[in-house]
């Protein structure tokens, strides 16, 4: 029985853990969205390729919207929490 109750605390700390993380991912997509928000029309925006340091141009109108879809997906995956 202790162990049932061990394992259903170890289930809540991972489930805490995992929104924390999220929580912090979102801070940071937020972050990402308004700065994208703010930048003048002039400026150039870069992305990174992924798994390594290539940064390629982006437009930054599309890159803002694939921001904030990244960052409602996270949003209904924390609801989903």
């Amino acid at each position: 029985m202790s162990s049932k109750s061990h394992n259903n605390g170890d289930t809540l700390e991972g489930q805490s853990a995992a929104k924390e993380e999220l929580n912090t991912k979102i801070k940071e997509q937020k972050v990402v969205v308004d700065e994208l928000s703010n930048l003048k029309k002039n400026r150039k925006v870069y992305i990174q390729q992924r798994n390594s340091n290539i940064f390629f141009l982006a437009e930054r109108g599309q890159t803002l919207a694939s921001c904030k879809k990244d960052l409602d997906d996270m949003k209904k995956e924390l609801q989903d929490l």
